[in-house]
């Protein structure tokens, strides 16, 4: 049953892109309204955070090739990555409580082992972006 349940999601996803861990799960048609308004807020949240951090790390990058480095800035951007970080992570926290709080008892047992697997493979992977599989980093 596990099996065919693997294979009935993994079928799907090849049918349409999936923007979030939901898109996994069967859904009616009110509960697809009110993920998509949950949606509108988060994605454009975490893009911004997602954009900050990028522009973090390759300012990182440019202090870590600097001659002589600066290990005050260094220190200071990793800090400031760091708190990013956790911002993203708390935003897809709520994110995924929100989502949960939808849900029929089912629902939550599939969604439970939609995240779990995610974070067995070391983290919750991308919502609304697209990378490879092996440039995926745990939380981005």
């Amino acid at each position: 049953m596990l099996i065919i349940l693997l294979a009935s999601r993994f079928i799907r996803v090849l049918r349409k892109p999936i923007r979030g861990y939901l898109d996994l799960i069967e859904l009616t048609e009110n509960q697809k309204q009110q993920v998509e308004e949950i949606r509108r807020d988060f994605l454009p949240r975490v893009a911004d955070i997602r954009r900050a951090l990028r522009q973090k790390r390759l300012e990182l990058n440019d202090l870590l090739f600097a001659e002589p480095p600066d290990m005050q800035a260094i220190e200071g951007k990793s800090g400031d990555i760091s708190k990013l970080q956790t911002q993203l992570e708390k935003e897809v926290i709520d994110h995924i409580l929100q989502e949960k709080d939808l849900l029929s008892s089912d629902q939550k047992r599939q969604f439970y082992e939609v995240i779990r697997g995610e974070f067995e493979k070391g983290g919750l992977g991308v919502h609304g972006e697209h990378r490879p599989e092996t440039h995926r980093n745990a939380g981005e």
